[in-house]
Order: structure tokens, then C-alpha cells, then sequence
């Protein structure tokens, strides 16, 4: 009860403080409805940009990661403040010197019309198919994990998982929707602070569980029973080997900081480009702290539960259960709700601005009022939350976790639109065709590489292997058939699987990915009711470190081939803007919207920042 009350009463403060600092602002105009009234400040320009990122798809997702390979995954942390600065010097003054209220919008003054609306449809096609529901599904994973949803209300897990997919959904919509920028912006901000109180606590709880009451004894229990957690180098086979920090790693922060749309907004709205540059990088300091909220407790979770969970994304949420006191438990819970909003209505904010101005008022009514921009906006985004619900719970089939997931279908919007930017702003003379090109071979190659190339590339290698697959395969089988009870639902199934294997005429991934599966729900099976099965579990481990090594390493990491498709397209449009250049060189006009003069100290902090991020790397190698 006193979880439940916590719950609903911090909740209620921020929906009260969010009313109370939004009354007062027009919200019938654009700029007061989409940007805030471009009135927000370092603190809470730094203070969404955190919440908006740092959500459960990152909270879940990347500790769900961290569970499985350890710290090297906080290169998803440290190398975003390095991203941030780079925004804060070279890209925040060239949006704001123009005054817009979208990145399509510089577009629009670059290239032409026709590209802002391209790269907007990119933008909300990203947002529908890829980052809302996969908000919304991690949510759902997180309450039904920590809350136990399906036996308190007796219900199953899928449908506990549509239940509070719809319930996060719906709530979201009205911030969102209803509420406008400055509403998600003040929401945000006192979120984070309890996100940074209540996500402390977590490795707090967990170290102190490992040592007996001890932070520091947690903490040397933890590097001493897996060292090989806590070195930031990762393998070729890892998730992000450590050559694409050099290559695409870098290329996808400065794009998720710098142009997305759900992202950039926040600074968009600064009161002035002083403000925009002080709220960046107070983010990036904090930035540097993230591992210790989103990988350090999936190392937490992998000393304390092993491979007993049914998925690494279980991780976080069932530590939170664990090792949090029950009275802590509703704040928590409404600490993380606040993040699951923050994300969920950052992001249909986002697609309602680009709807009202790039395509309601450019396509569809050229002479509408702003009140009536605006409502266009509002229903487009209904819309779209209602779409994003009904995806959201078919996430739970995405292989690869959903951070994995999450960020390699976004290289099919996320390159092209980066590529056309940078180039865009260091020439002149590249012409809106070049833009255009670039925007359509970025998409098209990269989804050919990714799921036409790579598949096969896959299938291909495990049929170069089949001898040894198939043998490994057969070991497996006969370790089954050896056991003494196997009349279970688990075992009956990966029989199936291992016979559909062993029978095929070509071994695909398809294939393997259903034997890998069956074979962890047997593991944990056994695991769970403690029943010995060594041999079974050594046979089903060498096949699928042997599918899953040969899986990992059959094509270039995704990484690596964004990379070469920046630079491939890159070179493609500046070729086009020799032999095809434009008229008039570019000159972007200063629209005197915000002040411009830049932040004095932005370039010594901003390097301060870089050699933070640095040590922390050589530390951990």
C-alpha cells in the first residue's frame, strides 16, 4: 500500500508543477506549442535531454546487454558526451542562427522543399515503426518484471505486456499531445532528478547485497568473481567490437544528438544559443555517469541470477525487485513511469511538430493558421500513438535484445539523413538532387546490405560448417533422448527443432535460431528446478557458441557498414556538386529569433569533457 501511495502521489506532483509551468504559455502558436515559446534554459534543456534519452529502452535494454557482456557496452554512454559537445560548438549555432523549429527545416534552406519533406517522412516512419513502440514494450517488460503483473492480476505475460503498453501509451498521449513541448520539458526535469536519486539506488542496493552491507566489498566481490565484465575492449564477436568506436559508433551519437528531431527539439526551444550550449553540456557531464545507472547493474543482476532469466532485457527490473526496500518500491516505480513518459512523449512531440510544419502546412494547407497547424498536429499524433500501441508488444520477438534491435534498424533512416547534413554543411555548391540521391541510396543500400546480403551471407557460412553443426547437433539430440524425464513442453520442443535441423537439405539461421531458443528455455528449466543435467548443457553450449560465433562474424558489424555507407554516399554527393553544382552558393541567413552570441567557456569545457571520456576508456582497457 505505501508503494502504491508513493507511486501516485510523486506522479501527481510532476503532472501538478508540469500544469502550473505551462499555464501561462500560448500554446496556440507554433513556436509556443512546438518549441515552448523558446523559452527554456540550461538546467531544463540538460534535464529533458537526459529523460528523453535515457528511458527504459536504455535502462532496460542496455543493462539487459551489460548482463551478457559486461561494461563494454558503455560506449553507448561515454562516447554521447563526446557527440554532445560536438553539438553544442559546431551544430546548435547553425539551427539556431536560422531559427527553425525542425531539423527537415534547415534542410528546407539547404537543399529544397522536397528534401525537408523526405527526410520528415524518414523521421516518422523511424518514430512509429522503430522508437515508439520499442519505448512503449520496454516499459511493459520493466512494470511486468518488477510488479509481477501477471499473478497479481492473474493474467499471462503477454497479456500483462499489452495491458501496460496501453496504459504507459495513453498516458503519454496526453502530456504529449495535449500539453506541448514545455510540458514534456518541466516533466522531464523533475523526473530526471528523481531518475538520478532512484537509479543510484539501484547499484547502491545491489553492491551492498553482493558485500554484506558494504559498497566498496560489493564492489571488489563483483570485479573479483568476473574480471572479464569489467574490460571496456570488446571482441570481434561481440556486440560492439571495439574497431567501431572508430568507425560508424561515433557517426550514430553525433546523429541521435545532433539531428534527431525527438532530440535536438529540447535545444531548438533555448531561450538563447548561450542557454542551448550550458544545457548541452551540463548533459554531458551527467552523461559520463550513465554506465553507473545502465550497465552496472546488469553486471549486478549477471552475479546474482547467472543465466537464469528468461532474457537479459529481465535483468534490471528483476534486480530492482531484489535488492530495493518495498517502500521504495512505488517511488521507484513512478521514477521509471516518468522516463517511460519522458521517452514515449518526447517522441510523439517530435511527430506531431514534424507533421504540423513540414507536411500538414506544406502539402495539405499552405494558408492554415497556427491554431489550426497546431490541431493538425494533435490528431496526427492520436494517430500515431494508437499505431505505435499496436506494434509495441510484437517487439517481444525482435532478436538480439532490444538495444541491438533498436539501434540497427535505425541506420535505415539514420545515415542518410546524417550524410546530407554533414555535407550540407561544410559545401556550398551541392545541389538539392545530390540530397536527394544520397537519401535514397543511404536507405535502399543499407537495408540491402542488412537484410538481403548479411542473411545470406549467414545461411551461407553455416552450410560451410554443416558437418560440424549437424554433428554437434546429433550429440545434442542423443543427450536428450538419454535424459529420464522428457516429456516436458520445453524438451518436446527442442526435439522438434533439433529434427527439423538435422533433416534440412541447407542449414539457415532461421533454423538455428529455433533450436538456440528451445535449448535456453530447456537450460533454464533445469536451472530453475535444480535438477543436474551437465552433459546436456555442455552439448546445447557448443552448439550454439559454435551458431552463434559463426553468426556474429559471417558479415561486417552494422557499425562498420554504416561507416562505409556515409563515406560511399558522402563522396557520391559531392561528386554530383562538381559536375552539377548548384546556382548560388549557400548562405544561411541569420533570422535574429534567439541570441547567437556563443557561450565563452563552450570550448574549454566541451574539451574538458572529451579528456574525462578518454581516461575513462584507458581505465577500463
Amino acid at each position: 500500500m505505501i508503494g502504491i501511495i508513493s507511486f501516485l502521489g510523486f506522479t501527481a506532483l510532476v503532472a501538478v508543477i508540469a500544469f502550473m509551468a505551462t499555464r501561462t504559455t500560448d500554446e496556440d502558436t507554433s513556436d509556443g506549442y512546438f518549441l515552448g515559446g523558446r523559452s527554456l534554459g540550461a538546467v531544463v534543456i540538460a534535464g529533458s535531454l537526459l529523460l528523453t534519452n535515457l528511458s527504459t529502452e536504455q535502462i532496460v535494454g542496455l543493462n539487459g546487454q551489460a548482463y551478457n557482456e559486461g561494461i563494454l557496452v558503455m560506449v553507448w554512454e561515454t562516447l554521447a558526451a563526446l557527440a554532445m559537445v560536438v553539438t553544442a560548438i559546431w551544430l546548435l549555432p547553425r539551427y539556431l542562427k536560422g531559427g527553425i523549429s525542425t531539423v527537415p527545416q534547415y534542410l528546407e534552406e539547404r537543399y529544397d522543399t522536397m528534401t525537408k519533406t523526405w527526410v520528415s517522412g524518414l523521421f516518422l516512419t523511424g518514430y512509429v515503426v522503430v522508437l515508439l513502440p520499442i519505448v512503449l514494450y520496454s516499459g511493459a517488460v520493466a512494470f511486468t518484471a518488477m510488479f509481477e503483473i501477471p499473478e497479481m492480476l492473474n493474467i499471462s505475460k503477454t497479456a500483462s505486456i499489452w495491458l501496460c503498453v496501453w496504459s504507459i501509451g495513453l498516458i503519454g498521449s496526453l502530456y504529449a499531445i495535449f500539453g506541448g513541448l514545455k510540458a514534456v520539458a518541466v516533466s522531464d526535469t523533475i523526473n530526471a532528478i528523481g531518475l538520478l536519486i532512484g537509479g543510484l539506488m539501484i547499484p547502491v542496493f545491489g553492491l551492498m547485497a553482493i558485500g554484506d552491507g558494504s559498497i566498496m566489498g560489493g564492489l571488489s566481490a563483483l570485479t573479483a568473481a568476473h574480471p572479464e565484465k569489467f574490460d571496456a575492449i570488446g571482441s570481434a564477436s561481440s556486440s560492439v567490437p571495439f574497431a567501431t568506436i572508430f568507425t560508424g559508433m561515433m557517426l550514430v551519437q553525433l546523429f541521435y544528438w545532433g539531428t534527431n528531431q525527438a532530440i535536438i527539439q529540447r535545444a531548438l526551444a533555448a531561450s538563447s544559443l548561450k542557454e542551448g550550449q550550458k544545457g548541452l553540456l551540463l548533459a554531458s557531464f551527467i552523461k559520463i555517469l550513465g554506465p553507473l545507472l545502465v550497465v552496472l547493474p546488469g553486471i549486478i543482476a549477471w552475479h546474482m541470477f547467472g543465466g537464469t532469466l528468461d532474457s537479459g532485457d529481465e535483468a534490471y527490473p528483476t534486480l530492482v525487485r531484489k535488492v530495493l526496500p518495498a517502500p521504495l518500491l512505488g517511488f521507484f516505480a513512478a521514477v521509471i513511469f516518468g522516463a517511460i513518459l519522458s521517452s514515449f512523449n518526447s517522441a510523439l512531440n517530435s511527430s506531431v511538430t514534424l507533421f504540423g510544419l513540414d507536411i500538414y502546412k506544406e502539402h495539405f494547407n499552405k494558408e492554415a493558421s497556427e491554431r489550426t497547424v497546431v490541431k493538425a498536429g494533435k490528431t496526427f499524433g492520436v494517430l500515431l500513438a494508437v499505431m505505435a500501441m499496436f506494434i509495441a508488444p510484437f517487439i517481444a520477438n525482435a532478436p538480439d535484445g532490444l538495444f541491438g534491435y533498436l539501434q540497427e534498424i535505425n541506420g535505415c533512416y539514420s545515415i542518410p539523413i546524417l550524410t546530407i547534413i554533414v555535407v550540407g554543411f561544410f559545401t556550398k555548391f551541392v545541389p538539392a538532387k545530390a540530397a536527394k540521391v544520397g537519401l535514397i541510396l543511404g536507405v535502399v543500400l543499407y537495408c540491402i546490405s542488412q537484410f538481403g546480403l548479411k542473411p545470406m551471407m549467414i545461411n551461407s557460412n553455416l552450410n560451410e560448417n554443416n558437418q560440424e553443426i549437424l554433428a554437434m547437433a546429433n550429440n545434442l539430440a542423443a543427450e536428450l533422448a538419454n535424459l529420464p524425464n522428457n516429456n516436458s513442453e520445453e524438451i518436446s520442443d527442442l526435439k522438434s527443432s533439433l529434427n527439423g535441423l538435422i533433416s534440412a537439405d541447407e542449414i539457415d539461421s532461421d533454423l538455428t535460431k529455433s533450436v538456440t531458443k528451445n535449448f535456453d528455455a530447456v537450460k533454464k528449466l533445469y536451472k530453475k528446478d535444480a535438477v543436474s543435467a551437465p552433459s546436456l548443457i555442455q552439448a546445447g553450449s557448443q552448439l550454439g557458441d559454435k551458431v552463434s560465433s559463426i553468426t556474429k562474424t559471417s558479415y561486417p558489424h552494422f557499425l562498420h557498414v554504416m561507416a562505409f555507407l556515409f563515406l560511399l554516399n558522402s563522396i557520391i554527393m559531392l561528386i554530383i556538386g562538381k559536375m552539377n553544382p548548384r546556382e548560388t552558393p549557400f548562405y544561411q541567413k541569420y533570422t535574429e529569433q534567439v541570441d547567437i552570441e556563443p557561450w565563452s567557456l563552450v570550448k574549454p569545457v566541451g574539451i574538458v569533457v572529451c579528456v574525462i571520456v578518454i581516461g575513462i576508456y584507458i581505465y577500463f582497457s
